[in-house]
């Protein structure tokens, strides 16, 4: 694939990770509160991308961001969390294999906010896929 295609292989990697993130959790969070097990990983994912930042020589100061930057990285920092203990709590209580595709909805949330927030329009192909997806994740939250 061209190299504008090279997005595709880091959503690939992403979703093959997010898969193992639900496998993972489930088990490991038998036994303990959704909310603890929630900051380990919070804490394990710092440590680890502190690492990679300091080993790679990406490291910036943080604080020459524009506050527009620090608003935004810090309101996607909140919506990661809340998604985070929802989703931990979700899988405690529910089976990962229909509490895993009602967490993907989030694609199709997605492509309506980029719709209604930053002027994203896609094809009619496009929104076909979409409603698709919606509807696969109906079907698979409420099998029997």
């Amino acid at each position: 694939m061209a190299h504008s295609a090279g997005w595709f292989y880091w959503a690939l990697l992403s979703a093959i990770f997010a898969a193992l993130t639900a496998v993972f959790a489930k088990v490991g969070i038998q036994g303990v509160d959704s909310d603890l097990a929630t900051l380990i990983r919070t804490a394990v994912i710092i440590v680890v991308l502190s690492i990679f930042v300091a080993c790679t020589g990406k490291w910036t100061n943080p604080f020459d961001l524009e506050p527009r930057t620090w608003l935004f990285l810090g309101l996607s920092g909140l919506a990661t969390g809340a998604s985070w203990v929802c989703y931990f709590r979700a899988l405690q209580l529910g089976e990962a294999s229909k509490v895993a595709p009602v967490d993907k909805l989030s694609l199709v949330l997605v492509a309506v906010f980029a719709f209604a927030f930053l002027g994203e329009r896609p094809s009619l192909r496009e929104w076909s896929g979409i409603l698709m997806v919606a509807a696969g994740v109906l079907l698979l939250a409420f099998k029997r």
